[in-house]
C-alpha cells in the first residue's frame, strides 16, 4: 500500500492561500490547483510549513465572512445599537 503524499514526513510542500485567505499546504512538485496562490519564499518540510501555517492562518473564518461581520458591526455601531458578544453575535 503506497503512502499519499501528503502523510509523508520527508516531502517538500509549499504554502498556498486561497481568495478567502485559507492556507494549505502543498507538495512542490503538484501543480497548484485553480484558486490557490503558492506563498512567495515558503517552502520546506511538513513540519516548517504547518508551522508557517499556525503563525499566519490565525483567523479561521473565510474573508468573505469576516468582512462581512465587520460591515454588520460598522451598521450596528452607526445606529446606535449595542455591539453583540459571543453567542449574541453568532445568533445574530
Amino acid at each position: 500500500m503506497s503512502t499519499s503524499c501528503f502523510d509523508r514526513e520527508d516531502e517538500t510542500f509549499i504554502v498556498l492561500v486561497n481568495h478567502e485567505e485559507q492556507y494549505s499546504i502543498w507538495p512542490h512538485w503538484k501543480a497548484v490547483p485553480g484558486g490557490w496562490t503558492a506563498v512567495e519564499g515558503v517552502k520546506g518540510d511538513k513540519k516548517t510549513v504547518l508551522e508557517y501555517v499556525d503563525r499566519t492562518w490565525t483567523d479561521m473564518r473565510p474573508k468573505s465572512l469576516r468582512v462581512w461581520m465587520e460591515q454588520q458591526e460598522q451598521a450596528r455601531a452607526q445606529s446606535g445599537a449595542p455591539r453583540l458578544e459571543g453567542s449574541e453575535a453568532a445568533a445574530g
